[in-house]
């Protein structure tokens, strides 16, 4: 009589058949995403045109190049001289235009700028977008004018005052506060003073004069005169000038150094 199979055959047959039919099975699985090589060829082949199609589009192309360039936000500047000084490369690919050195040249050439923004204005365009600088003060030499803006830079010189804007006057070359703070020192405490100054009382300013550091005069219109003294305190010293002005409306010099204790005087 012939044996049958032992229980330990049983099992090997058993497992052998369980890995066959895993094994089957994920080759299937596979199969499903496998791409076939042609249709992979040639969805790289579309890529590699596209690709190269933009490449040419932005720089071998006429459809992306400077064809014109606008100036915005000028007051005093004139937009050609502006343009003039960006030398911006007409005919360039617009994608090639290097603005940061445009931005870079203006800020050098023209200190009456502030702020410059280069602006790309697709598909021909560049923008210009120019903040210039504003006088708060003026520096008066050789009959000409200084504009003083409200970081106390001295950024331009010009032939007529422009209205509204006061004068600066420097007193100080005695005072024993130039052994301490220089003129251009000097020069910043009256434009911190400047900046203080309430907008209603601006408008009256012709001179803010420093004789030192800590004492700084307006001259008003009309003849009228405000001690400010020193910058420290410069928003209280505001409100309290303008309560005391319209307390006092006749009165003709006002003393605000001592915010805590301010005075007012017939001129």
């Amino acid at each position: 009589m012939a044996a049958g199979p032992t229980t330990a055959e049983k099992r090997g047959t058993s497992k052998s058949k369980g890995t066959s039919g895993r094994s089957s099975g994920t080759g299937t699985r596979n199969s499903q995403f496998r791409v076939p090589a042609p249709r992979l060829l040639l969805l790289l082949f579309g890529l590699v045109v596209l690709v190269a199609g933009g490449v040419w589009a932005l720089y071998g192309s006429t459809w992306f190049r400077v064809e014109r360039v606008k100036t915005s936000g000028t007051r005093v500047l004139a937009p050609a001289e502006v343009e003039t000084v960006a030398a911006v490369p007409m005919g360039a690919p617009l994608v090639s235009v290097d603005t940061d050195a445009i931005e870079a040249r203006l800020r050098k050439e023209m200190p009456r700028i502030e702020t410059i923004e280069v602006i790309r204005s697709w598909p021909h365009g560049i923008g210009l977008k120019v903040t210039e600088r504003k006088p708060v003060l003026l520096v008066e030499k050789g009959g000409k004018f200084i504009e003083v803006d409200a970081t106390g830079m001295q950024f331009a010189t010009v032939d007529t005052a422009p209205r509204g804007v006061p004068r600066l006057a420097l007193d100080g070359a005695s005072s024993p506060s130039l052994r301490r703070f220089d003129a251009d020192r000097l020069l910043r405490e009256a434009v911190r003073v400047r900046g203080e100054i309430p907008t209603e009382i601006v408008r009256d300013t012709r001179v803010v004069r420093v004789t030192s550091y800590d004492s700084v005069t307006l001259e008003l219109a009309g003849g009228r005169t405000v001690f400010w003294g020193s910058g420290e305190h410069g928003q209280t010293k505001a409100r309290v000038l303008v309560a005391l002005m319209k307390a006092t409306p006749k009165a003709g010099h006002f003393d605000v150094s001592a915010p805590t204790a301010p005075a007012s005087s017939e001129g």
